[in-house]
């Protein structure tokens, strides 16, 4: 009897975490949060410096612009943190980054929040993470930018 009532516990428990991540997902539909998966295709420019073009990406299809400074770590890894705008034909979104470069591979990852947005990506949130190779002789890299964007503005494209 014990036992059963455990799993009737467990189950009871399990059921209200389903329905509870039920909500939040139909939540965050009806506030017109999306996924992102899109591929930006960029160069490293030196002095921290980068530059992208964005595509496959729907409304963020255009360029970005952001500058990094090494925070912390020790070779081949070092902690990286910095701002990125993601400039397209709808407006702006300036994401704070905080992430890993490996100066052995050219491997990074980069993630943090939309912090500002202009035009019709104005009061747009979420999170964006960068992840890809540099190629550590040219600096051309490719990665791949993964998260969610929650428009706040004018949703007509």
């Amino acid at each position: 009897m014990k036992a059963l009532r455990t799993v009737l516990c467990v189950l009871a428990a399990l059921l209200t975490t389903t329905a509870g991540v039920a909500r939040a997902d139909g939540a965050e539909e009806g506030a017109g949060c999306r996924p992102v998966h899109t591929i930006g295709v960029g160069q490293d420019l030196g002095g921290g410096n980068t530059t992208a073009t964005v595509t496959h990406g729907g409304v963020l299809n255009g360029t970005t612009h952001a500058h990094f400074d090494i925070t912390g770590g020790a070779p081949p890894a070092f902690t990286i943190a910095g701002t990125l705008v993601l400039t397209t034909k709808h407006g702006a979104l300036t994401v704070d980054l905080a992430g890993t470069f490996n100066v052995a591979t050219g491997e990074f990852t980069a993630t943090g929040p939309i912090t500002g947005a202009t035009g019709k990506l104005a009061g747009s949130t979420g999170t964006l993470t960068l992840s890809g190779v540099e190629n550590l002789t040219t600096g051309a890299f490719t990665e791949r930018i993964t998260g969610s964007l929650c428009r706040g503005g004018d949703e007509d494209d």
